[in-house]
């Protein structure tokens, strides 16, 4: 199943990623205090991992001044970081996206043979109409198998995710454009990957 070439998979360029967050952790990362963490929540859109906006900096910010569901930030910030992909997990390329499919069907025919209930993705209770489903629980778990599967089958890992999200309102009526499009991409081993993909 995971045996296909991903030669092309690895961007050695670099990238500069904006990350919302409390302004005392940003002044934290900034003093070598600590370091991001990796989220872990169960509807993380591209899995486990360190999330930044790409090259967005107000996408970040406003992520930091109105956080979604549960989450609280006293004082709204910003952490810019500069990494590169590594083996990435391109969602923006076929054989990313194919992957994505194959993973979805094995992880559903392992439900049903299990009789396990199947994560969806969601609205918020408060937002039944907004076609953007922001809580994505199939989609982590999704991500996530292939992460299992590429280690089962001893493959290098991938050490970020990257993705286009087509969110919000259109520009303008019948409009293909969105004013929350963006791209995001999650770094999932930003110390221990060959290339240490956080570079600053």
């Amino acid at each position: 199943m995971l045996s296909q070439s991903y030669i092309y998979s690895s961007d050695p360029g670099l990238i500069i990623g904006f990350h919302g967050c409390d302004q005392e952790v940003r002044d934290k990362i900034v003093l070598n205090q600590t370091t991001l963490r990796a989220s872990k929540n169960k509807w993380d859109w591209l899995g486990e991992g360190m999330y930044f906006w790409q090259n967005n900096y107000e996408r970040a910010l406003h992520y930091a001044i109105d956080p979604p569901g549960k989450i609280k930030i006293k004082t709204p910030a910003v952490s810019g970081a500069i990494f590169n992909l590594g083996n990435c997990l391109d969602l923006t390329d076929k054989q990313g996206i194919d992957l994505v499919k194959t993973s979805y069907e094995t992880l559903i025919k392992s439900a049903q043979a299990e009789d396990k209930k199947f994560p969806r993705n969601i609205n918020p209770k408060g937002d039944p109409g907004s076609k953007d489903k922001i809580i994505r629980n199939l989609d982590c778990a999704v991500i996530n198998n292939i992460h299992t599967l590429i280690e089962k089958n001893e493959e290098p890992p991938f050490e970020s995710v990257k993705a286009v999200f087509f969110e919000g309102k259109e520009l303008y009526e019948g409009a293909g454009f969105l004013d929350r499009t963006h791209v995001q991409i999650c770094i999932r081993n930003p110390r221990d990957c060959k290339m240490n993909c956080v570079k600053g």
